[in-house]
């Protein structure tokens, strides 16, 4: 997540048009999200991340926005008043969400190796320690496991109607 950020900061300033006054605001957010996000986004459906990579993202969110709006740090803004100037929210996370959501639904709809890996069930002795973070952790909550979440997703339309925990 670390070296994709880091491509998208490079591609960004390799896009001078981004920061001359020549286009539009509109303009400049359609090329970041066409762009600068494809990049950065690449992959992000297997991504596993953690509440460290989450505030990685959005910083890098900010950061962009930030840049476009020639804001420097000197001048305090809050995050909240940036995103107002530009007319949006914070969306890459929900993004990666949606694309992995997407992605788990379509890998528990199969039958493949990929969903015994997706699963995480793993012969032999349980290792000592916290577990690792899990791919479908964020989709479960309280009330669900792992069986529900896969007979949610066997209805294609159940499941893009449903909404899973937070992000």
């Amino acid at each position: 997540i670390k070296r994709r950020i880091a491509m998208g900061k490079e591609n960004f300033t390799k896009r001078g048009e981004l920061m001359r006054g020549k286009l539009k605001l509109d303009l400049k957010k359609r090329i970041v999200k066409a762009l600068i996000w494809s990049g950065v986004l690449y992959g992000s459906e297997t991504w596993t991340m953690t509440k460290e990579d989450v505030c990685r993202l959005e910083a890098f969110e900010m950061w962009i926005w930030r840049r476009i709006l020639r804001i420097s740090w000197t001048e305090h803004k809050t995050n909240e008043e940036v995103l107002k100037t530009v007319d949006e929210e914070r969306s890459i996370v929900n993004t990666i969400r949606k694309r992995q959501k997407n992605w788990i639904g379509h890998v528990l709809r199969g039958d493949s190796l990929l969903r015994i890996v997706l699963a995480g069930r793993m012969k032999g002795k349980k290792a000592s320690g916290r577990p690792r973070t899990m791919m479908l952790d964020w989709m479960k909550d309280k009330d669900r496991g792992y069986r529900e979440i896969k007979e949610k997703a066997k209805n294609r339309e159940e499941w893009q109607r449903w909404t899973p925990g937070p992000a």
